[in-house]
């Protein structure tokens, strides 16, 4: 405890790069306040059914709806979400208080750069997006389902092939090493 009160409690994701996130939430908060931060961890329906394909488990909110409930039942003060787990409407009761600076807006490939993926390659994506822009630059490609957090999706890297990934999640757990191509 300190001066300025209780410690601020921040909901967040048990992943690697949630918590990564949050820390450095936290940090900026404590850097600016003084107040002392601590992370409260949830486990969301999307963390629970990393086997079922997003669409298939609700589609938007999957990542943000329990950490949402912890604020609103007042098990935490605030959240930290990545903004594109975030629905588009707005949960009654929140507000979004604050967004963080940018990080890359990229996709990046890990394995093998494109064009040097076999003809017939097999590259693992979660993303009806990335499939098909990456399909109409490479149509020879066959795709498979990916889901999971960082660290389970590097285990799915398809041999000889190449997973798609947002270089911001690499850049905020220190993965940018395994960056073949962006």
């Amino acid at each position: 405890m300190t001066p300025t009160g209780h410690p601020l409690r921040v909901a967040t994701r048990g992943s690697r790069q949630a918590t990564a996130q949050s820390n450095a939430v936290a940090a900026s908060i404590e850097g600016a306040t003084g107040r002392p931060v601590e992370l409260i961890v949830v486990e969301t329906v999307g963390d629970r059914q990393q086997d079922v394909p997003l669409h298939a488990i609700g589609g938007q909110g999957v990542f943000v709806k329990e950490v949402q409930r912890a604020v609103l039942d007042g098990r935490a003060d605030i959240a930290v979400h990545s903004a594109k787990d975030l629905p588009s409407a707005q949960e009654p009761g929140l507000t979004i208080g604050a967004l963080c600076a940018r990080r890359s807006p990229h996709d990046a490939l890990v394995g093998a750069p494109l064009a040097e993926l076999a003809p017939g390659a097999t590259v693992a994506t979660g993303s009806v997006r990335r499939r098909a822009q990456l399909a109409a630059a490479r149509p020879d490609l066959q795709f498979v389902e990916l889901r999971g957090n960082i660290d389970t999706r590097l285990t799915k890297l398809p041999p000889g092939g190449a997973l798609v990934m947002a270089v911001a999640a690499l850049e905020i757990v220190g993965l940018t090493e395994r960056i073949a191509d962006v």
